[in-house]
């Protein structure tokens, strides 16, 4: 009885979205009319959509780069941050506030600080030294990088979590190494990390997940242009859905998502089977 009201909600909310974007993945559905069964042809002419494979393309190279430097920041923000140091609880405090502000609102400073023109606060910049600065969200070759900047801006949640992971190691490890005479880098390679690998692995697969559904930065600050060149694959199946009132196309990129994000997530599971070092074990 007390599990009721969350199961009627799970079944009505979720698991019935679910079933019926299925569903109508298999059908050609535009809302004003009901959806006409078309079997396969969503799939078939998914793989023939130039705009699909751009926008898959799009989203790869963002997952590709955005991953790894996220890991890699959040690991060295988490550490530098796991210090003794005078003021320490400002400095995590500043490098958590970027993940509380609205994410609208981060797009709308994002997005001044590059315009494409001096008025732009990072070509201003450049301007001073004599650089002049690119047209940032005009120019397709430069179109992608303020929004994997933006990204990395805000990892104050996985700098959050490694921090929890590095307040789990035993200090008693690094008080042995020390004996031993090892220094910075060895303990950090060599206990740190190793002893740090679950909290890593979980931020991965996080991090899987939230990556091929990036949306909202570039909805709100390009549309996908120029020339498709932040169409992400979450964005074009939005905008086939609700622009193009194509609901059953859309439905079957969204499905597509799912068996990506899924590959990905067994591929992770199967590269870091028996690496990641559980302190029960």
């Amino acid at each position: 009885m007390f599990l009721l009201p969350w199961l009627v909600g799970f079944f009505i909310f979720l698991t019935a979205p679910i079933l019926a974007s299925l569903y109508l993945s298999f059908s050609e559905y535009d809302i004003l009319r009901s959806p006409l069964w078309i079997g396969l042809d969503n799939y078939t002419y998914l793989f023939s959509d130039p705009v699909f494979w751009k926008s898959l393309k799009v989203t790869f190279i963002f997952a590709f780069i955005t991953l790894p430097l996220s890991i890699i920041f959040g690991i060295t923000f988490a550490v530098l941050l796991n210090q003794k140091i005078s003021g320490l609880s400002i400095y995590r405090t500043c490098f958590y506030l970027p993940s509380i502000v609205p994410i609208v609102a981060n797009s709308i400073v994002w997005l001044w600080i590059f315009r494409g023109d001096e008025g732009g606060l990072f070509n201003n910049f450049l301007s001073k030294i004599n650089i002049t600065g690119p047209l940032w969200f005009s120019d397709p070759k430069w179109a992608l990088i303020p929004l994997i900047i933006m990204s990395l801006w805000s990892i104050g949640n996985s700098v959050l979590i490694y921090l929890a992971g590095l307040q789990n190691i035993p200090q008693s490890l690094y008080e042995a190494s020390e004996i031993d005479g090892a220094g910075f880098f060895q303990k950090l390679f060599l206990i740190t990390i190793p002893m740090l690998t679950p909290t890593i692995f979980f931020n991965l697969i996080i991090g899987i997940i939230s990556v091929f559904q990036y949306f909202i930065p570039a909805y709100i600050m390009t549309a996908g242009g120029p020339e498709y060149a932040t169409t992400f694959y979450s964005l074009y199946a939005y905008q086939s859905a609700f622009e193009d009132f194509k609901l059953g196309y859309a439905s079957s990129m969204a499905w597509i998502l799912f068996a990506i994000v899924v590959f990905f997530t067994w591929l992770a599971f199967k590269s870091f089977s028996g690496k990641v070092f559980y302190q029960g074990k």
